[in-house]
This record gives C-alpha cells, structure tokens and sequence, in this order.
C-alpha cells in the first residue's frame, strides 16, 4: 500500500477549507474564499505564499508568460482554488503543470461551488513524470 504524501499537511489544508466552507457556503466568487483562507492560514500560523509566480522553461528559453498559483502551503503544497460546478479535467492538467513547473509533488485542487466541499489530490512523481489523482 503506498503512503499518503504530506498526509499532515493535507489535513490541515483540507480542514480550513471546510471552515471556510462551512461558513461561506457556495456561491462566492474564487477571490472570496482565497480572502478567507488566507485568514484562516495567517489565524492558524500556517505558512503560505499567495499567487506563487512560477515561470516556464521551453527548450532552454524562459518565456514571457508565467504560472501564478493560487496559494503554496508548507512551502511544499499547491492549493488551487475554485468556484465553479465542477472539478475538470482542464483543472486537473493545469494542476500537473503546476507541479512540473515548481518541482513540487501536490497539488491540491478544492472547489467551494458545490454543495459540498469537493477536493482533489494531485501527485507527480517527478523522477517518473507520472501523475496520479485521486478524491
């Protein structure tokens, strides 16, 4: 059985996702909940940086766009935050982006549009370059 990465840390993430859930409800705009869950991080004495510049190597070249993620926690975590219906396969191939870009191994994907807080855990092995999802 393989171990859970950042197991910890993913709690903790997920936990103020549900405060702000909870509280929030869905129906906000993603700005809002990012608003409260940099409340709840800077409450909590959670490290974090908000909307993390990562910039993108082609071939050798640094080009002119960059990625900017939501949040990263722990300095190690990726925390994508949406509003939205549903989480899509679009979200799930920007999250792998995400992570080949930082050299970070999760990404955690959480939408506060649903009734129910709804969340994704994004893995990549970077030695393997494989990626793996799961709920």
């Amino acid at each position: 059985m393989s171990r859970l990465i950042y197991k910890e840390e993913s709690y903790t993430i997920i936990g103020k996702c549900f405060e702000v859930h909870n509280n929030l409800g869905p129906g906000f705009l993603e700005i809002v909940y990012k608003d409260a869950l940099e409340y709840e991080f800077r409450k909590a004495g959670i490290a974090y940086e908000r909307e993390k510049e990562y910039i993108v190597n082609y071939k050798g070249i640094i080009l002119p766009h960059k990625f900017y993620a939501d949040f990263v926690v722990f300095d190690k975590i990726i925390l994508e935050v949406k509003a939205v219906s549903g989480i899509s396969d679009e979200f799930v191939a920007r999250a792998i982006n995400y992570l080949k870009v930082s050299n970070n191994k999760l990404t955690l994907i959480v939408n506060f549009g649903e009734l129910k807080l709804n969340s994704k855990r994004i893995v990549l092995d970077n030695k393997l370059k494989e990626w793996n999802s799961s709920r």
